[in-house]
């Protein structure tokens, strides 16, 4: 499998901690770099950021146009016609740059997942059935079509790990209720969820960048 390519923003200071952030249909890692800076950590935590690129595939919904994508979307259901295939490729090279981190001398523990959209379920899927413990994810106007697989698959050492989900209470790419769904269902599978909504559409906002970064504070034990 080809290594992703990313695009990196190194700490500061000595190196102690790391997120790697996957973007949504059609973006590119650049996509969050922006972020960085608003989560105002830079004068408090030793964080590596990576932002990998999706593979060029044909997208179904779109017309077969080839772009960034973790997974191919047949129809506007997201929860039906599933790309399994393309969900656990992707994974899989999510995989690859966490150990990429562990052999640069990050415990699993001290790495989140983080995505929006496509990226969130990835990165969702990923974390819960990653067999080492990890620090958290931040899952971000997105959903999770392969829950009912997790009975079977999910990792015993991230069974309670921390999950931050937020959602815009107008998004009509990713339907808050899907999200919802996926949240509570989470919950109870006795996983810790933080979940959080905002008055918008499929996208950030200030606010959420807020609860981010007190997220991140919070998991990774930074300290004002």
């Amino acid at each position: 499998m080809a290594t992703l390519s990313t695009i990196v923003i190194e700490p500061r200071s000595e190196h102690r901690f790391t997120v790697i952030w996957l973007h949504g249909l059609g973006a590119d890692g650049h996509d969050f770099e922006g972020i960085v800076p608003q989560l105002h950590l830079a004068g408090k935590a030793s964080i590596r950021f990576v932002f990998p690129n999706a593979p060029v595939r044909p997208v179904t919904i779109n017309g077969g146009m080839r772009m960034r994508a973790w997974y191919d979307i047949a129809g506007s259901s997201l929860e039906r016609q599933v790309d399994f295939a393309g969900i656990t490729q992707s994974s899989a090279a999510l995989d690859v740059l966490i150990e990429q981190e562990v052999t640069r001398g990050i415990a699993p523990e001290q790495i989140i997942l983080a995505g929006f959209s496509q990226g969130g379920v990835i990165a969702l899927h990923t974390g819960l059935r990653y067999p080492k413990r990890l620090a958290g994810i931040i899952a971000l106007s997105t959903y999770l079509p392969t829950l009912p697989q997790l009975a079977n698959e999910a990792s015993k050492a991230n069974q309670d790990l921390p999950i931050f989900m937020a959602h815009g209470t107008a998004d009509p790419i990713v339907p808050i209720e899907i999200a919802k769904s996926a949240y509570h269902q989470l919950v109870a599978r006795h996983y810790p969820v933080q979940w959080w909504e905002y008055a918008m559409q499929h996208s950030v906002c200030a606010q959420e960048i807020e609860h981010i970064s007190l997220f991140m504070q919070h998991i990774f034990k930074i300290q004002e």
